[in-house]
């Protein structure tokens, strides 16, 4: 059923237009935070497992043999570090109720090598230090996509003393636990909350880490007009913004508590904007989708919290969405999910000061690590005059860190979906193999 319509949901399209403004005012409490690491590296001061690759049961390329992917001048003048992530199988079959297939249409069990991501990082002096990542996919195995090689990344960034860093490029928006961490290592295989955001956006980002790396903060405009070949004034404005704490940390980092806040302002182009979404897949059809709506803007509104105690976690976001649509009855929207894992050997996720997330597992014994995940999560795209339907389920599955690269799981959800006046069932099963660098 549509969620109604609250106080606090319409308190959100005035109050964060402050926000911005407000994170500046935090930089007087900063400190200079250096280069933040991509998704795919340790947190600084973390130590990784003494195993070398090769000592897993599961065969690996070495250490010693990837630590050489590297370009580096004697003099420091510029250093270049290659990474890879490939995932090589995703394997996902459906079975659906007839109310299902009425309102989304038959769902194909599908194969799919997903992508095939290269990586360039590192620094080079000009000036001033710039560190820059470059990355570049291959997509033609994707089905939801029609383009055979995309870049994902391309970005520049700098430090400026009592500021923070600048960075600017194709990037992420600081917006919601699910887009700034890597999918690929969160502990549920899939987001569920895409319809409130974007994977990437062309724009400025300022953050700092704050009160001795124990908080961050992150702002950033976007505009992708000059990448799309679109006018500017026809082209939609985006502004994202991020605050998290960490009120709770061991000292040996095995127990923490995270908690953040983020806002987006979303503006269409043309003065158009849609929401849509999948059932935690990616080849599925959208089971989600408000369509286009004439409006001229919506404010997003997000909280995290992960709590982590050696093996165990608790990851959970709730998210809404206040649309400025007047003919579609200025809708409001949200979603949220709640994650629940358990690593049998006792591994737990570093949690990484600088970019304010958790990375991924890192098994210390020979047979690597087990994860049992459970999730329940639900988004509500049913208000106003708009009936994008209402998603809601549950799914669990295991993931196998079998070394520090690769990575096997398995999973399985149960999906209703509320729209065209019906309630239909689906459910699905989603195997993964991923090896990333």
């Amino acid at each position: 059923m549509p969620i109604a319509r609250s106080r606090a949901a319409h308190a959100a399209r005035s109050l964060p237009r402050l926000v911005p403004l407000v994170l500046i005012g935090l930089a007087t409490f900063t400190r200079p935070a250096s280069a933040q690491s991509v998704e795919s590296d340790l947190p600084e001061g973390f130590e990784a497992p003494v195993l070398d690759a090769a000592d897993y049961a599961l065969p690996d390329l070495g250490d010693k043999l990837l630590s050489e992917a590297v370009l580096e001048d004697k003099r420091d003048r510029f250093l270049v570090k290659f990474g890879f992530a490939f995932l090589p199988a995703d394997y996902t079959t459906f079975d659906q109720d007839a109310d299902s297939v009425a309102q989304v249409g038959e769902q194909d069990d599908q194969y799919e090598v997903r992508s095939l991501r290269f990586m360039a990082r590192g620094y080079f002096e000009l000036g001033r230090k710039w560190n820059y990542v470059l990355s570049y996919e291959y997509k033609g195995f994707d089905k939801t996509t029609d383009a055979k090689w995309t870049t994902t990344d391309v970005s520049l960034s700098t430090e400026f003393e009592g500021i923070g860093r600048l960075s600017f490029g194709k990037i992420k928006e600081p917006y919601a636990y699910e887009m700034v961490g890597d999918a690929a290592n969160l502990p549920h295989s899939e987001r569920l909350l895409s319809p409130f955001f974007i994977s990437r956006n062309t724009g400025v980002q300022l953050s700092n880490t704050m009160f001795d790396q124990r908080a961050t903060w992150a702002v950033g405009w976007y505009n992708d007009w000059l990448t799309k070949g679109e006018s500017f004034s026809g082209s939609g404005n985006d502004v994202a913004a991020r605050v998290t704490a960490l009120p709770v940390v061991s000292e040996s980092g095995d127990q923490y508590l995270h908690v953040a806040a983020s806002l987006r302002y979303y503006a269409g182009d043309a003065n158009t904007l849609r929401f849509k979404g999948k059932p935690a897949s990616n080849v599925s059809s959208n089971y989600v989708d408000t369509g286009n709506l004439t409006g001229d803007h919506a404010w997003n509104t997000g909280l995290e919290v992960l709590w982590a105690k050696q093996g165990w976690s608790l990851l959970g976001e709730y998210v809404t969405s206040s649309v400025s649509a007047p003919a579609a009855g200025d809708p409001d929207f949200s979603g949220y999910y709640l994650t629940a894992g358990w690593v049998l050997s006792g591994e737990h996720r570093p949690y990484d000061r600088k970019a304010g997330y958790a990375r991924r597992v890192q098994p210390k014994g020979r047979w690597g690590a087990v994860e049992l995940v459970a999730r329940v999560g639900r988004v509500d795209l049913d208000d106003g005059n708009v009936r994008g339907g209402a998603m809601s389920g549950w799914w669990a599955g295991a993931n196998w860190w079998a070394t520090r690269r690769w990575k096997a799981s398995v999973g399985y959800g149960n999906i209703d979906l509320d729209k065209k006046g019906v309630t239909g069932n689906t459910k699905t099963w989603l195997s993964r193999i991923q090896w990333i660098y």
